[in-house]
């Protein structure tokens, strides 16, 4: 298993396999060929940025048992989701910023994010886990009020895409099973979520597939898995974290 991490050194930008506090440098392209300098840089010397630039996000909606049967909700018979605009994305350790056009409630979103590693269209769910670099931890920050505004339209694009609410990181864990995983997200130091990733209606593998089989999944994109119970609002100030045993820990402030 490996934990890539993108970062800024010295004003320049820079990949490698973070390896306990340090990075070990690496060229070329980190999905394909990436190959070790010999460099080795501090994790505490650098900028962390996204571990990828995506071409997209796209979040599932309704993706746990668990918090279907406590909001009443049908399971879905396919995927749920949307696509949060690459406007919002945000590193580990940045802020995310209150919208300075929404005075509503902002909620936090703990979730496991899959990394596609190869350009992937209409895949099997057989051959999907060969188009999958990784793992990540996402908050998909929601101003949640305004998906329901306009009985009209639900809002979903703008309530998920302001301006530093898609952020994910710190790193991408390779060679890591996800079945097993846990996520965990901390406000202000309380543990306000804990779920299991195996609660999920649809696995990683199986997303991969079906939404392929709807568009085209480019390297280094994202798909954020959907979150389970105790999701909640955040008040200016705060700290929050997305916790993943295997995967790290993807921590920011919300001002």
């Amino acid at each position: 298993m490996a934990h890539w991490i993108r970062f800024e050194y010295q004003g320049q930008a820079g990949f490698g396999v973070l390896e306990n506090d340090n990075i070990r440098v690496h060229s070329g392209d980190m999905f394909g060929g990436a190959k070790p300098t010999g460099a080795v840089v501090a994790l505490a010397a650098v900028k962390v940025l996204t571990p990828t630039q995506p071409s997209k996000m796209v979040a599932l909606w309704n993706n746990f048992h668990t918090l279907a049967a406590k909001l009443g909700n049908p399971e879905p018979p396919e995927p749920l989701y949307f696509l949060k605009g690459n406007n919002s994305f945000l590193a580990h350790g940045e802020r995310i910023r209150v919208p300075p056009s929404y005075s509503g409630k902002v909620v936090y979103e703990g979730e496991l994010g899959i990394v596609i590693g190869r350009r992937c269209k209409a895949v099997s769910e057989a051959d999907a886990p060969g188009y999958v670099f990784g793992y990540t931890c996402i908050n998909d920050v929601t101003a949640v009020e305004i998906i329901t505004k306009d009985a009209t339209f639900g809002q979903w694009a703008r309530a998920k895409s302001f301006d530093t609410f898609g952020v994910f990181g710190p790193v991408i864990a390779t060679g890591l099973d996800p079945s097993g995983l846990v996520i965990k997200t901390i406000l202000n130091d309380q543990e306000r979520q804990n779920y299991p990733v195996a609660d999920m209606i649809f696995s990683p593998i199986r997303l991969v597939s079906l939404i392929s089989q709807d568009m085209t999944l480019e390297p280094g994109d994202v798909i954020a898995c959907g979150t389970s119970v105790g999701v909640g609002s955040m008040k200016p100030g705060s700290s929050v974290s997305i916790v993943i045993d295997g995967i790290g820990t993807l921590s920011n402030r919300y001002d």
